[in-house]
């Protein structure tokens, strides 16, 4: 009886399962197809400029701090300051160097056009580690007045701050770029406001820009170019600024 079981049990032929399960070149194949159908959505999404300028903003090195100069002379801090990092080998400590800027519309001998303007005028930003080297390097640049805040121990800016000023030039190179792409656009217009409800001297609250939730002084009014001039205390100072008629609100 055990003698024809052992036969029986040798003769069983085997269950072949390879129909039950599929051959792994083919699995490996879907697999591939559905990575490369994956890549190529990522390819065809547009990039967002401006969430990857914040992405950019926020995994970078080091902190920014505001450095005083004089009206005027922001670009040439810049290449200064620039020059010494390099040739003082300061590259591990001082990372970057930034002067925030804005496009504006400018109406001059009747005509319209955009020019880049300083948005902080006197003020250079810098990203870097805070060390007695760095210090030296930044204080010691020619024209620089001093770092915003305690003279030594100067407050880093937050990183929202850092964003409000530097998303205007941001901003302006986004437009720029699809006004290129885009030759037969036209850019949208806006009324033009034939009177300003405010005059010189007027106190308003700026509502849009680097400077929104500042109070600000009006010094000049220009129609034509639909912008006021006004002093805005900014870091303890109070610096001259040119805002658009949409950008405040009287207060």
């Amino acid at each position: 009886m055990s003698d024809s079981f052992e036969e029986t049990t040798a003769d069983a032929p085997e269950v072949d399962t390879a129909d039950e399960t599929a051959p792994e070149g083919q699995v490996d194949v879907a697999d591939g197809a559905d990575d490369a159908e994956t890549d190529e959505a990522a390819e065809e999404a547009p990039a967002d400029p401006m969430a990857e300028f914040r992405d950019r903003l926020y995994s970078q090195f080091g902190d920014w701090y505001v450095i005083h100069t004089y009206s005027g002379m922001e670009k040439r801090v810049k290449a200064n300051l620039e020059n010494r990092i390099t040739s003082l080998n300061a590259e591990d400590f001082i990372f970057e160097v930034v002067v925030p800027t804005e496009e504006v519309a400018e109406v001059k001998n009747g005509q319209r056009k955009l020019v880049k303007r300083t948005v902080l005028p006197g003020y250079v930003l810098v990203r870097m580690d805070l060390t007695d080297e760095s210090w030296g390097v930044v204080r010691h640049t020619p024209s620089v007045t001093g770092f915003v805040g305690n003279a030594h121990q100067p407050v880093p800016l937050s990183l929202a701050e850092v964003e409000q000023m530097l998303a205007p030039a941001v901003e302006a190179e986004v437009a720029a770029t699809a006004a290129a792409e885009s030759p037969d656009s036209q850019p949208a217009k806006t009324a033009k406001v034939e009177f300003a409800d405010f005059s010189a001297g007027d106190s308003v609250m700026v509502v849009d820009g680097p400077f929104a939730t500042l109070h600000a002084t009006i010094t000049e009014i220009n129609v034509d170019s639909q912008r006021v001039k006004a002093l805005v205390e900014i870091f303890g100072r109070e610096t001259p600024v040119e805002l658009s008629f949409s950008q405040i609100q009287k207060v």
